[in-house]
């Protein structure tokens, strides 16, 4: 039977996924996190997993990073984005982040296993309203996205970390590593994303945001 993971952090809405995800795949096992630093560890010790439910909007996820990161590390894994934006605009850009569907929060419980079902199935799946157009990333978002699914679980928690505002120490302190460690981490983020400082890491991780202003271009790093 398959294997499916759930990521949401409201405990009432993950269990209202789980209890869909059965009706839809009765006899399936269903694991879940309730944040990106769970679902990560959640992925690596279920690397066959069979399909991915997860909310755009977690603790330590900042817009489509997760999704970004999740998809560049297993391609393999079908993943459905649940989210309380009911824009087609952001439903879009999650597929085109990689996402094989679409569930506002607002869907019905047939649609939740409709959706769940297609995706198995090898299909893309979104609400009928949504159904139509779409979305091109702008070349900002699409380098970024590329480069975030390029680093490593530890060096993606840095990440947010960073965006988040935190300093070495309190990384540190709340990964349990050592400050000369995050340095390190600190230096291939860097490098990976093309940047040359903790600003422009901020800026880049900003381009994945679900609600973002018009923003400048990444500056390259310097040789």
């Amino acid at each position: 039977m398959p294997d499916v993971l759930i990521a949401d952090d409201h405990p009432l809405f993950r269990d209202a996924l789980q209890r869909a995800v059965l009706a839809a795949l009765p006899g399936a096992t269903v694991h879940t996190a309730d944040s990106v630093n769970t679902l990560l560890a959640l992925v690596e010790a279920q690397p066959e997993a069979d399909l991915l439910l997860m909310d755009l909007h977690m603790p330590g996820a900042r817009g489509y990073s997760a999704l970004a990161h999740i998809r560049g590390q297993y391609p393999g894994l079908p993943t459905i984005v649940v989210s309380g934006h009911e824009e087609a605009q952001v439903a879009r850009r999650a597929l085109a982040h990689g996402a094989s569907g679409y569930i506002p929060k607002s869907a019905a419980v047939e649609d939740i296993v409709e959706a769940v079902r297609a995706v198995l199935d090898g299909d893309v799946w979104l609400p009928h309203q949504m159904v139509g157009g779409s979305v091109e990333l702008v070349a900002d978002e699409a380098d970024v996205a590329a480069r975030v699914a390029s680093l490593t679980p530890q060096q993606f928690r840095v990440l947010n970390m960073i965006a988040e505002g935190l300093l070495n120490k309190q990384i540190a302190y709340d990964l349990g590593v050592s400050e000369a460690t995050v340095k390190a981490h600190m230096t291939a983020i860097m490098r990976k994303l093309g940047v040359s400082n903790r600003t422009q890491v901020a800026l880049a991780a900003s381009h994945l945001d679900v609600e973002k202003e018009t923003l400048p271009s990444i500056a390259p790093a310097s040789d």
